[in-house]
């Protein structure tokens, strides 16, 4: 069974992935949808190079990424909401279970999108089929999968359009640090967004 898993990988790499990215902003798409459905991909590497041969269209690059990884993402979904509790379960602990229902029940929205926004070593599948398991609405999923990925690869790409390719590396060596900043980032502007949102509810009320 490993010799088999080995040689699918090995086909995915020196075959199947250099195929795909020969069509170009299709192919980032089509790896995008692979790499959040099932088989995980250097996302970052592969649009980083494409950026920096490609800088006026790396927006473009940036859309049909974000539009694949969201779609590549309804596979987890869908199993998470075709009865994951349990796996889910076997995996975390009671806690921390409760921590994620809590959060998809106060804004399910942000808790899609910001560990959508986030670079590696965050655990993208366990909140997206998390969000299936707590039965998030299909559009609000796509939408919030859509946004992180726009928002993290976009940034992404200004550093490569100012770096070079080797600011993948530099984001990698660093994600322990950009990890929790962004957090931070994402978690004042929920609560700019809550206050705001409290005090609308307040005046319509006055």
């Amino acid at each position: 069974m490993k010799r088999f898993v080995a040689h699918i990988l090995a086909d995915w790499k020196l075959v199947i992935l250099p195929a795909l990215l020969k069509w170009g902003i299709w192919g980032v798409g089509a790896v995008a949808v692979l790499d959040s459905s099932s088989i995980p991909v250097p996302m970052d590497a592969i649009l980083a190079l494409y950026v920096w041969n490609d800088k006026p269209h790396f927006w473009i690059y940036c859309l049909m990424a974000a539009a694949g990884s969201a779609i590549g993402g309804l596979l987890p979904y869908g199993l998470g909401r075709a009865g994951g509790e349990l796996f889910l379960l076997k995996r975390v602990d009671r806690a921390r279970f409760e921590r994620l229902r809590d959060r998809f029940e106060r804004q399910e929205f942000l808790a899609v999108m910001i560990p959508s926004m986030m670079p590696p070593p965050t655990p993208w599948k366990m909140f997206i089929f998390a969000s299936g398991v707590f039965e998030m609405r299909v559009p609000y999923f796509l939408l919030a999968v859509f946004a992180g990925r726009m928002v993290r690869w976009l940034a992404l790409s200004l550093l490569v359009l100012k770096l070079g390719p080797g600011a993948v590396d530099l984001v990698a060596r660093h994600a322990l640090v950009v990890v929790p900043i962004v957090g931070a980032l994402a978690v004042i502007g929920f609560a700019w967004w809550w206050i705001r949102k409290k005090r609308q509810g307040k005046l319509l009320a006055d």
